[in-house]
């Protein structure tokens, strides 16, 4: 079996072998350049203590939604938050929290293998086996790389920013542009794909052995970075393409696996009514706020945290609808998003309208749906200003919903508020951003190859009544087959920056960031 072509360590497993309170710190000095957080090596940001605990495919049931809630209330701010892989994170940490926090996840199941739980970074369609779309369930899959690369000693080394996508083969994850990706194919095979750009490697595999093809490839991927002598976090750092990974891990698993025509992997997707995008973009899309009814008639919930902040009560609610109507489980997704599986037609519409109440996005058109930010002050000490209030305040006008109905003819871009020009946390794929700067807010339309199309803000306008305009084009239409995400509506030929709003610091300009210890990647 190809499980058993993967070389085993030499070393006993990672699991347990280091004390709870041992392996607690806050800050503490590490040998690598990669400072990610997690559960037990916490972030000092402005307001506390931070956690990034991983949640793989972000399935929870009750009893962990319950245990991550205790710790938020109990030990930090309350609030927990939603991160773009689908994990949580808690803020507000006291300066002593960390061994208990440790005992209250590790008592739900949430540390498997304290050596590794930075490193389970595993996004998984959030929709699977629920809405008939996609090739076939991959709770399975998941659930044996989550176990298999816990077991390897070798990927204990791996950045906290080594990402792995499981893709039911509707796209959606494999979008995300991920440094392993298993995507599903119709006749009972996976792909696996070695990067994100145009020089990935593909194999294809037998569905039972995608898993331990997985791991094969990210501990291909350590050795290649062990030779370059280079602290390579993810497989697009690397001098080695994709395609000689693959072709390094095809070698290893021998003839478990085969190459694969490359074919690119789904590109992020703008929002908007599934008919009016384009094919590769409907099976990419993220779930929809709403019910979502499956062949069965079973009836998933799919929400949205606004800006991926959920309050205490929120999350209450969420977990006690999962427990008393639903099959006990949440999914949380890469969108910020939370799905509660298994109701009946008859509860679905009760408890649906119960979320909305309660603040979650339950709207298909609601100008919240798409729209991302920083963590910005308090929080982050690098942030010129308190960009959530910033952003939900516009978020919050008339202006920013003008356009994004579900009706003919609207397509939207996602949109992201960032306090720096650091940018972290931001979105893949084509974006509207607004960017806090030392004389206010610029905006600009960015595709997903880091080209900007600056948006005019006048002086004294609203940043987010233009970033709204922004994030649909002038003639509402679709993609325009120009490259440029958004068409060539009002956006055309724009080639100025202007500001308006005075920001309560000045900073230097400093390069995007994929991900951060305040914004969750």
């Amino acid at each position: 079996m190809l499980a058993d072509m993967v070389m085993p360590s030499s070393r006993p497993s990672a699991h347990g072998t280091t004390p709870v309170a041992d392996a607690t710190s806050c800050a503490a000095p590490r040998e690598r350049a990669d400072a990610c957080p997690g559960a037990l090596r916490l972030h000092r940001a402005d307001d506390g203590g931070l956690a990034r605990v991983r949640v793989p495919g972000g399935a929870l049931d009750v009893a962990q939604a319950g245990a991550l809630h205790t710790a938020a209330a109990r030990l930090g701010s309350g609030e927990l938050h939603l991160t773009s892989r689908g994990n949580v994170q808690l803020r507000g940490l006291r300066e002593d929290s960390g061994p208990e926090l440790a005992e209250l996840l590790s008592g739900a199941g949430l540390l498997p293998s304290l050596a590794h739980e930075r490193v389970r970074n595993i996004v998984a369609s959030p929709l699977s086996g629920l809405d008939g779309s996609g090739h076939r369930e991959v709770a399975g899959q998941l659930a044996e790389l989550d176990r298999l690369l816990c077991e390897s000693e070798a990927l204990r080394e791996l950045s906290g920013r080594f990402l792995f996508a499981v893709d039911d083969g509707r796209g959606d994850v494999a979008a995300l542009g991920a440094d392993v990706t298993l995507l599903a194919e119709p006749d009972g095979t996976t792909l696996l794909y070695l990067g994100a750009d145009p020089d990935a490697g593909v194999l294809s595999v037998a569905d039972e052995h995608a898993a331990a093809a997985a791991v094969a490839a990210a501990e291909t991927f350590l050795e290649a970075v062990q030779e370059s002598g280079l602290r390579a976090w993810r497989v697009a750092d690397l001098a080695v393409t994709g395609a000689e990974l693959a072709r390094r891990t095809a070698l290893r698993l021998g003839t478990g696996a085969r190459g694969a025509p490359l074919a690119p992997l789904p590109a992020a997707p703008a929002l908007g009514p599934r008919s009016e995008q384009p094919r590769a973009a409907q099976n990419a899309a993220a779930p929809v706020p709403g019910p979502v009814t499956g062949p069965s008639g079973a009836v998933a919930l799919s929400v949205l945290a606004p800006l991926g902040r959920l309050t205490g009560r929120q999350w209450e609610l969420l977990t006690r609808t999962a427990e008393d109507a639903g099959d006990g489980t949440l999914r949380m997704t890469p969108w910020r998003g939370v799905v509660v599986p298994g109701l009946t037609r008859s509860r679905a519409p009760g408890a649906l309208a119960a979320l909305g109440a309660a603040g979650l996005v339950t709207d298909p058109a609601s100008p919240w749906r798409g729209a991302g930010a920083c963590a910005g002050r308090p929080g982050c000490a690098k942030s010129l200003t308190d960009v959530r209030a910033d952003a939900a305040a516009a978020l919050a006008r008339p202006a920013a919903a003008s356009g994004l109905g579900t009706g003919t003819g609207s397509f939207a871009l996602p949109v992201y508020w960032s306090g720096c020009e650091r940018r972290c946390g931001h979105p893949r794929g084509d974006r509207v951003e607004v960017v806090a700067g030392a004389d206010g807010y610029r905006v600009a339309v960015v595709r997903g190859t880091g080209e900007e199309l600056p948006v005019p803000v006048p002086a004294g306008s609203d940043p987010g009544a233009a970033a709204a305009a922004a994030r649909v084009p002038e003639d509402g239409g679709p993609h325009r087959d120009d490259g440029t995400g958004h068409g060539g509506g009002a956006l055309a030929g724009v080639a100025v920056r202007e500001s308006n709003r005075p920001s309560e610091r000045s900073g230097a300009r400093a390069p995007a960031r994929e991900d951060s210890a305040t914004a969750g990647p």
